[in-house]
């Protein structure tokens, strides 16, 4: 991959501006992915949706965007990150506005698919533009800032989109982040510096492929990757989309207190990731934040699955589970870490494949267990099918963790201490 120059301390207040671009433009995929959740209950009232329906709804967003993240990862190294952003920022828009007229859930569901599409690279390009013009010791730091404060889109889409649900509509909400979406587009093509090396040759596409297996190969990455399979599925499944059900279904809580509570575990996952990347440098290591913080998150989940919280005690669950599930961005850094300079756009979206497609695994069989354990008399959601979410959940994380285990340690601390 070609390199740029390095952003110095003469140019902080460039680094900041572009920082702050790439962080607005991923918050808008925050905000979409993780959106269905406050409002589920009213789409599958107003459409008459099922759990496995209300799933797939919202894992089509998921699926598109893992579906295409090995050309997204070409595309990043042939044609620059700015330009391949830009031109998937105008599906995210076409998808918002279409999700905001649909009729019915099959139009609902095509909008999410092309919001997937539009959003594939809103994550995977601002790494890139890091990963050329920052040193690599910053890589973990950056990568916290942009996954932690880009989470202010997950924030929208608790509290303040079941408020805004509330007094003009889901639909007119998502018409506003479109158009939010069209600003933040131009305020990029207008701040982000231009994509370096974009005039040089670009390799061909077979020699663009043979670069995906070879990414494929580097060592360690299938246990890495199947950490990442695991890892995000967890919150996106639960904040994302499960929580306000189950707080409902089981708790009784009405549209307000649910954008409340998930609020609550949004901010705690936002102050997680933070708190994980800024220790990066403390811990010296990729593995062992990740094992506790994914241990921790295991032992959360097995808490839903057999002991019945109060309302009380389950919204404070929220806060733990938000923290320790944050660990997030060292696991980013440790997929990174394997590949060379030349495949980084590559090696980083196909670690994406994992985050997103077990973001679509879990939604999918997550809504069947749901199905599964059926209804109760009053029509709602029986406890035993939350239960079976969250048991697979934990079950999958855990196997995923037996995995990492033999994963290759290849922290920059390591290297600086035996120099």
């Amino acid at each position: 991959m070609d390199s740029a120059p390095k952003l110095g301390p003469a140019r902080s207040e460039a680094a900041v501006f572009l920082i702050a671009a790439l962080v607005s433009i991923y918050a808008v995929s925050q905000f979409l992915r993780n959106s269905i959740g406050v409002i589920a209950n009213d789409l599958a009232r107003e459409l008459d949706l099922s759990a496995t329906q209300t799933g797939l709804l919202s894992s089509a967003f998921f699926f598109s965007f893992a579906a295409v993240q090995i050309p997204i990862g070409i595309l990043i190294d042939r044609y620059g990150p700015k330009r391949t952003m830009l031109a998937t920022a105008v599906l995210t828009v076409l998808g918002t506005v279409l999700f905001s007229l649909a009729p019915s859930a099959p139009l609902l569901i095509a909008a999410r698919v092309l919001m997937g599409l539009g959003c594939s690279t809103f994550f995977m390009a601002p790494l890139v533009i890091y990963a050329r013009r920052f040193p690599p010791q910053r890589f973990a730091g950056l990568t916290s800032l942009q996954m932690g404060l880009a989470n202010t889109g997950t924030l929208a889409a608790t509290a303040p989109l079941a408020a805004s649900a509330a007094a003009f509509g889901w639909r007119t909400s998502f018409l506003v982040v479109a158009v939010l979406t069209v600003v933040i587009a131009l305020v990029i093509v207008v701040l982000v510096p231009r994509d370096a090396g974009s005039d040089k040759p670009k390799e061909t596409w077979g020699v663009a492929f043979q670069g995906v297996a070879a990414a494929l190969k580097v060592p360690s990455f299938w246990p890495v990757f199947f950490m990442h399979l695991a890892t995000y599925g967890c919150f996106v499944s639960v904040v994302g989309l499960w929580a306000g059900s189950w707080l409902s279904d089981v708790h009784g809580a009405d549209l307000a207190t649910r954008g409340k509570v998930l609020l609550l575990g949004a901010s705690a996952q936002i102050c997680g990731m933070l708190i994980w990347g800024a220790m990066d440098r403390f811990w010296g290591s990729y593995k062992k934040p990740v094992m506790i913080g994914s241990t921790v998150t295991i032992l959360l989940l097995a808490v839903l699955v057999f002991v019945p919280l109060p309302q009380p005690w389950a919204t404070l669950w929220f806060i733990p589970f938000g923290l320790f599930v944050a660990y997030t961005p060292i696991l980013t850094s440790h997929g990174k870490s394997l590949f060379p300079s030349s495949l980084t756009g590559r090696g980083i979206t196909l670690m994406n494949i994992g985050t997103m497609g077990g973001a679509f695994l879990s939604q999918s069989v997550t809504g069947m267990l749901i199905d599964l354990a059926g209804r109760s008399e009053q029509g709602l959601y029986r406890p035993e099918g939350y239960r079976l979410v969250f048991g697979a959940l934990a079950t999958a994380l855990l196997l995923s963790l037996i995995f990492y285990v033999r994963a290759i340690d290849p922290h920059p601390s390591r290297y600086a201490t035996k120099s």
